[in-house]
Parts: C-alpha cells; structure tokens; sequence
C-alpha cells in the first residue's frame, strides 16, 4: 500500500524537482496517490479499471461540487462553501489529518530548506486550499501521475492503476517508517546487514540505517541483550574497489551534486575530469541530471560542453572527477552555455526519465552511442548452463537460426555488412544457440560482458564488435605464444 506520509521529502520527490512552484500541487498528487493506493482508500480496487476523469472525480469531490469543465475556480468553490468538499480543505487540514513524524513548525522550516522559500511564504501557503483548482488542473495532475509511473494511460479509455512492484521508488531520505511487526530480530539484523553492504552507493544510507539499528533495539531489547547482532548469512560482493580516501571523495561529489537538485533552480556546474583514453584532463561545463552506480563506479550523466569541447551527452566517473568543488554557475552567467539557457527558458531541460527510456531502448549503460543488432552464438550446453533463462536486458532474448536471416535483412541496412553478416551465419551450424539485441556500439559495460563470454560466445554482428574482439583475442594469443618461446 502507499504507506508515505506528506513530508517535505515525499512532497518534492513528487514535484519533479519543482517542490518551490509546485508545493500545492504536490500535496494534490500525494492525497490522489493516498486515496487511490493508501491503506484507508481502495479506489484502485473500487474504480473500474481503466477509469476516466469524471469517475475520479465523482469519489473526490462532494457531490455539489459543480462538474462543468468551463467552470472558474471561484464559481467552483463558491457552491462548496460551508461544506466538507475536498475543495474547502487547506494545506494545514491535509498535513494535520495524516499523523506526520514532527510539528507543523518543523515541516515549514524542512520546507524552507528544499525550497528556498522563506517560513513566513510556507506559512502563508498552509491556508490554502490545494484542490480549490479548475478539472483541467486535475487532468493535468494525472497527465503528471501517468508521466511519473503512478498510472498508465489507456488511449481513449482513461487511465489504469498499477501493481505496487511498478510503482516508483522514492530516494532513501523519504523512505518511510518500516513496520517491523512482521520480522523476526534474525530478519531485521539480517536486512540491516544487507544495507551496511549497499551504503556506499548513497552516502545519506548511513543514516537511515543508525535510525533503524535504534528502532530494533528498542521493539527488541531483550534478544538484544541476549544476543547484539547475530552472525551474517548473506554476504553481498560489488566491484567498488576504490580506497577509502578516494570513496570520501566520491561521496563529497555526491551529496554536492543532491543539494544542487534540491534548491528551486537547479544550476550548471563546472570541473575538472581526468579523459582517460587521452592521458589528460579537461574542463565541463555541464547540466547533471542523474548518478548511477555501474559495475565499479559510480557515474553523473550530464549534458553539456563534454571533455572533447562538443554539446553532447557524457557520463562522468565521479573518481575521475579531479576538483575537490563543483564549481556551481547561476544560470546568467557567460559560461553557461546557450543551449542549455535556451532550453530552461522554453522548460526542456533534460529529465532523468529521458535517459531511463534511452536506456531501455538499447543493451549499454552509455545512453548517447548510436544502437545497432547484436548476434551472439554459443554452443548449446555452453548457453544452456550460463545465458538461457537469465535477464541482460530488455532487447535480450533468444532466436532460432531461421529467423535469423529476415532480421538481419530487416535491421542492417550497410549493404556491405549485411552481405558479410549472412555469409559468416551461412557457415554456422543451425543447432548452436542464437541471441540477439540492440546495444550500443562502443559501450564498455557491453564489451566487458563479452569478453566474460569468450571464448564461447561468438560475435556475428556488428562488424565492428566481431573485429574488436578478433583483435583483442589475438593481442591476447601473442602474450601466450611469446611465453612458450
């Protein structure tokens, strides 16, 4: 169920990172997921699946409340008046009727802090009426629901609700109170065991998890007492191998770059980055607009003047970052770039729901490469113990040796390619396990993925993969041959 309450860590995750403009509006969006998931409202489950505007907004509004799409919010709060409608509710009834964790005044000043707004705007805000809105308003809201994940939109039928494994995720810091009633002390030590694991990934973790050590000592002081921690059982095994001082770094990067999407504006930042391939350091000057930890390393994709002096996407190691600061620029300033003016000015700034879909549409952690088809074959036994039945990517699935040769003429348009490919498949056996994909070509978490496979794995396609990995595979023969020498 949606079990999280309006703080100000909830409210600006549903802004969008608009908390400052859009402090209403994220209340309306927080009482509409609340009503449709929470554990006091079943909409999903009483609303006929998929649902239009007007369903929804029979169940929210008093049935005064005039249903006319011209109708101006004066004239529509004026008939409420005097009632218990939706409408007439001010931001303070809302905060107040759902338990909240601290006081009102600590609300405001939390508030304040992500917002830039002053406690005494808060304040004024709080009397407010957040549905004291036009429905068009409220067709945006769920135009917003649908963009965020909450609900899918069903063409000219409405909208459908969500199982909760679909729903999106809010950042650690928002995560709500876990009701440990279910877990036994072993359970609740383990999952804390398994987070101390994960916590380089998001530095604020640590914190979470100093609340959660208290919160099982005090639901279990006497097996506590009798026994502290029980021994680990599961043990989790990541590729982050930098040196502690190097982690610190990572982690000042990190949080510098949150604080930043946590102020109204955002900004440009500027560094220095270390181009490994080139043995040289260069300066950005950049848009951030998301991190991700990709086997070994934790990475900001960002889209700006890259290490090569072009307007492109590029995703930094943060390791490799060498300024000890960001250097933050306000949004006038000369060395912003006028592109990325341009698109702030007209509201499309890049969104971390672009690169997500990017991402889904080819196999590679490097969102900008161009895609192309990729063909692996194994021996049978060899995919049958190691790549049938496991999940790489979306794209990823298996293909008998027939269907090979239509979508090969389908998606390869090189001429001369297409012909080398299907000259190279005629020579295969039909028996041996075929696998295709859209990857991006160049990408290194893809190469590495390969180069695991070899020598079983054989690429068919692209070209230039197959050639790469010939001449890593003889690079690597030389070694050997030289030894026996």
């Amino acid at each position: 169920m949606f079990t999280y309450p309006p703080s100000p860590g909830i409210l600006q995750w549903l802004s969008g990172g608009q908390f400052a403009s859009r402090l209403l509006r994220s209340l309306r969006l927080w009482w509409l997921l609340n009503q449709l998931y929470g554990s006091e409202c079943h909409w999903a489950i009483e609303l006929e699946q998929p649902f239009r505007y007007r369903a929804l907004r029979d169940r929210l509004f008093a049935p005064g409340h005039s249903p006319l799409e011209t109708d101006s919010v004066a004239k529509l709060i004026a008939a409420c008046r005097r009632t218990d409608c939706v409408c007439q509710r001010s931001l303070r009834s809302f905060l107040t009727y759902f338990s909240l964790s601290r006081s009102i005044a600590e609300w405001i000043n939390e508030t304040a802090q992500r917002t830039g707004l002053t406690p005494a705007d808060i304040e004024a805000r709080l009397d407010q009426a957040p549905f004291a809105v036009t429905h068009r308003s409220l067709r945006q809201d769920l135009a917003l629901l649908v963009a965020q994940g909450w609900l899918t939109q069903v063409s000219h039928c409405g909208y459908s609700c969500l199982p909760a494994f679909q729903w999106p995720q809010p950042p650690v810091e928002a995560v709500p109170q876990l009701d440990w009633a279910g877990f036994s002390p072993a359970q609740t030590w383990q999952l804390l065991h398994i987070l101390e694991a994960i916590a380089f990934v998001q530095p604020n973790l640590d914190v979470v998890i100093n609340t959660l050590w208290e919160q099982v000592g005090r639901l279990h002081p006497s097996t506590a007492k009798q026994n502290p921690s029980p021994g680990r059982r599961i043990f989790l095994h990541l590729d982050y191998v930098l040196s502690l001082e190097a982690q610190e770094q990572v982690d000042d990067l990190q949080q510098q770059i949150e604080s930043l999407w946590q102020t109204p504006d955002g900004g440009v930042i500027q560094f220095d980055t270390w181009v490994a391939k080139e043995q040289r350091l260069a300066r950005v000057t950049v848009y951030p607009v998301c991190l991700h930890y990709a086997r070994r390393a934790k990475y900001l994709s960002a889209y700006g003047v890259d290490p090569f002096g072009q307007v492109a996407w590029h995703n930094y190691r943060l390791d490799r970052i060498r300024s000890q600061h960001l250097r933050v620029l306000p949004w006038g300033d000369p060395e912003a770039p006028a592109i990325l003016k341009q698109q702030r000015k007209t509201g499309t700034l890049p969104t971390p729901e672009w690169i997500e879909q990017q991402l889904e549409e080819a196999w590679g952690f490097n969102f900008y490469l161009p895609k192309a088809l990729l063909i692996l074959r194994f021996s049978p036994i060899f995919a049958k113990d190691y790549v049938d039945d496991t999940v790489r990517h979306s794209t990823f699935c298996k293909i008998s040796y027939a269907d090979l040769f239509p979508l090969i003429a389908q998606q390869i348009t090189d001429g001369q390619e297409r012909q080398t490919v299907l000259e190279i498949l005629q020579e295969r056996a039909p028996d041996d396990a075929y696998y295709q994909a859209l990857v991006r070509v160049g990408d290194i978490n893809v190469i590495m993925r390969l180069r695991d496979w070899r020598p079983q794995g054989e690429v068919i396609a692209p070209l230039s993969l197959r050639q790469q990995m010939l001449a890593e595979v003889e690079e690597e023969r030389s070694h050997y041959i030289g030894s026996q020498e």
